[in-house]
This record gives structure tokens, sequence and C-alpha cells, in this order.
């Protein structure tokens, strides 16, 4: 934050006390200190808010709206952990298969188990979801 003020960019000291705020207020809400798998679940909570604010605001003809929901986007993203790509979300997800022992889509919510540890914030957990439901629809 006190980079971002020192060298006056406005809009990357705006999404950081967004960020900081969101932190703190669920810190007060639950009366515990986050650690980091917490923190990146509510940044990639953030992101998919934001996402989901583009679309309504491109449904509403408000490309200004939508630029400034991009930017916040982007600066989130930098204190993320860099996303897994689709051939090491992929493997994960075999690997959380195979460990679990799952044979049915009955068992997604043990392989989701194991794959969100290790996936909160390097990946959409919407598409990790997706993925995990079609290797157990093909068993």
């Amino acid at each position: 934050m006190k980079s971002a003020m020192k060298a006056g960019d406005k809009d990357r000291l705006k999404a950081v006390r967004l960020i900081l705020a969101a932190i703190k207020q669920i810190e007060v809400d639950t009366r515990e200190e986050l650690d980091d798998v917490a923190i990146l679940g509510v940044l990639a909570k953030m992101i998919k808010q934001r996402r989901d604010s583009i679309e309504q605001f491109d449904k509403g003809d408000r490309p200004d709206l939508s630029a400034i929901e991009i930017a916040e986007i982007a600066v989130i993203q930098t204190y993320l952990p860099e996303q897994l790509s689709a051939d090491e979300l992929a493997a994960m997800v075999d690997e959380a298969i195979e460990s679990s022992g799952a044979e049915s889509i009955r068992d997604m919510g043990k392989v989701m188990g194991l794959i969100k540890a290790r996936a909160t914030g390097r990946a959409d957990m919407g598409a990790v979801s997706a993925t995990v439901k079609d290797r157990l629809n093909a068993l």
C-alpha cells in the first residue's frame, strides 16, 4: 500500500485498500487471524465477484464500470500465486481421484476436498469442479 501511495498509483491503491478491507472484515467477523490459504480464498472470491460484475456491466452497456473492475482484477491477481495450467490441473485431478479411490460422481466431495487445499488461489474452483465432474462421469 505504501509503494502505491508513494508512486501516486491511485487505481492500485484503491484495489489494495479493497483487499485489506475484505481481509480485515472476515477477521473481525470470525474473530480469527486468517492464514495464507484463507487469504488466497478471499482473493479468489474477490476476483469471482468482479468477473460477475463485469458480466453485468457488459449486459448493461457500461464499459466504463467494466474497465474499473478489469483493472481491479489485474491488481488482485498480482497477489495470487501462478495459475495452474490445464495440464497441471488435469494431473492434479487424476491424482486426487486415484488417491481417494473415487469410483463415481458420488465421490466428488472427497476428490474436491483433496484438490481444494492445493488449488485454492491457483485455479478457478468452478473450472476444477467441472473437470472433476467430467472425469468422474467418464469412470
